[in-house]
């Protein structure tokens, strides 16, 4: 079993910036991708990005050009870059890790957005 730890939510102005960081631990080997969702209250989880490799990576339209997802390899941590953020990115933000067939949650971090 992997654990995956979140941290870097927090509270921020429209416009700001965060970056959101998932340390996986136990099991790591073989993580072959990872991602993050967010959750708002009310909805079901959503994709926010996705990333298998450095040039393999995937995002949500409303996300596309103000975030960046990346991962160290060496320090089994995957990030999110949440620049220009709006309200409606705020939410509960979870990390995401796949090993084949297998997958795991983090707990989550609180994002809040104020105007």
């Amino acid at each position: 079993q992997v654990e995956l730890a979140e941290s870097g939510g927090g509270l921020v102005q429209v416009g700001g910036s965060l970056r959101l960081s998932c340390t996986a631990s136990g099991r790591v080997f073989g993580i072959d991708s990872w991602a993050w969702y967010v959750q708002r209250p009310g909805k079901q989880r959503e994709l926010v990005a996705s990333i298998t490799s450095p040039t393999d990576t995937d995002y949500a339209d409303s996300v596309k050009g103000r975030f960046t997802i990346s991962r160290d390899t060496a320090k089994n941590t995957a990030y999110l870059q949440m620049n220009s953020l709006k309200p409606e990115d705020a939410g509960v933000h979870y990390c995401f890790a796949r090993r084949g067939v297998v997958y795991d949650w983090g707990q989550g971090t609180q994002v809040t957005v104020s105007s």
